[in-house]
């Protein structure tokens, strides 16, 4: 028989189910999947992480679809430099990119024979005992791999292809209220390097920054449905891994 206030309370579920769950991922936590190679060694292809919303503050792109409710920055707190981030390219202002931050507004930036100079300073870079084989696009290529040092103390990893094929570069100034992003895969990345298509990425197209991976799997090897495979292409090593 035709229960008509089952289907409306469970309507009604749903609907605060979808509530909580857009309110939650705007102001709180949103997951993302990482589709590309450009932040290798750190981040793989098929690693899926948690951003938080609340770090910087909100923009309209904390919301689904960037709706014009507000403009600028609410609750704002400044990123600090080697921070990794979610943004909304300028070039539409639509696309998710995550890159790391290495130029705060008011710095120059620029490559001398492929070391990365900041504010006329090169930043220290050690270099690794073991080589690293990393992705750019579907090709597995060997490269260098480096511990960088940020003015500020923080410390990652970066590969450089062999051949050092990203040398040379003018000098970029980051203008007031915009920031410079860099790729880890540095000679397989877009980012910032590319004014056309990234270039200076404004403080209200900031989404969220990069906490910790929650799940990661090798597609390469089998998709998630492939459950005889599963040994191989989840990786277990980077569940909850923090994202340094």
């Amino acid at each position: 028989m035709f229960n008509k206030d089952f289907i409306v309370d469970n309507l009604k579920t749903l609907f605060y189910a979808l509530v909580i769950a857009i309110f939650i991922r705007s102001l709180f936590l949103q997951p993302f999947y990482i589709p590309s190679s450009s932040m290798e060694p750190n981040l793989l292809v098929g690693d899926r992480l948690f951003v938080t919303k609340y770090s910087y503050g909100y923009s309209k792109h904390s919301f689904p679809f960037s709706p014009p409710i507000f403009a600028g920055r609410i609750f704002e707190t400044e990123p600090s430099r080697g921070d990794v981030v979610v943004f909304k390219t300028p070039a539409d202002n639509r696309t998710d990119y995550i890159k790391r931050i290495i130029g705060l507004p008011g710095d120059e930036i620029r490559f001398i024979d492929s070391n990365l100079y900041l504010n006329n300073s090169e930043i220290l870079k050690s270099k690794n005992s073991t080589y690293n084989q990393v992705y750019c696009g579907k090709n597995k290529i060997d490269t260098l791999s480096f511990e960088e040092k940020l003015p500020n103390g923080k410390v990652y990893n970066t590969v450089y292809y062999n051949s050092f094929p990203y040398q040379n570069s003018d000098v970029f100034k980051v203008p007031e209220n915009h920031y410079f992003f860099l790729g880890d895969n540095r000679d397989c990345s877009k980012d910032s390097r590319f004014l056309s298509s990234v270039g200076y990425v404004h403080k209200d197209n900031l989404v969220g920054k990069a906490q910790f991976i929650f799940f990661s799997s090798d597609k390469s090897i089998g998709s998630f449905f492939s459950f005889w495979k599963w040994n191989k292409s989840i990786r277990m090593d980077r569940f909850f891994k923090k994202i340094n």
